[in-house]
């Protein structure tokens, strides 16, 4: 059973606690809407605008990390992919959706 479930099935009591239990279910449940919107919905969506941000701002000479655990250094744009250097001239075409961040905000902090 969840949450909204038990809250929707509590016992009203009397006839005086059948007019007000309606209000009360419909309160309660504006509240669980709003606590899943700002605990889950809303952090999600900012944290998905920050990676768009950074994809779209990516240039050459960037250094970035890729989904699959390899760091490189940004040789081309394209609109959906990049060329990465990732050794001496090793370059590997990865698409954008596939860097995470700058290796910077993932190195251990001294």
């Amino acid at each position: 059973m969840n949450l909204l479930s038990i809250f929707l099935m509590a016992p009203q009591g009397g006839a005086e606690g059948a007019q007000g239990g309606g209000a009360s279910s419909l309160i309660m449940l504006v509240l669980i809407i709003f606590v899943f919107y700002f605990f889950m919905i809303r952090p999600q969506t900012k944290k998905q605008k920050e990676i768009n941000e950074f994809r779209k701002a990516l240039k050459k000479g960037d250094k970035v990390l890729t989904v699959g655990g390899i760091y490189g250094t940004i040789a081309e744009v394209k609109d959906t992919t990049v060329l990465l250097d990732v050794s001496n001239g090793v370059l590997i075409k990865v698409d954008k959706s596939g860097l995470v961040k700058d290796p910077a905000d993932v190195a251990p902090k001294a």
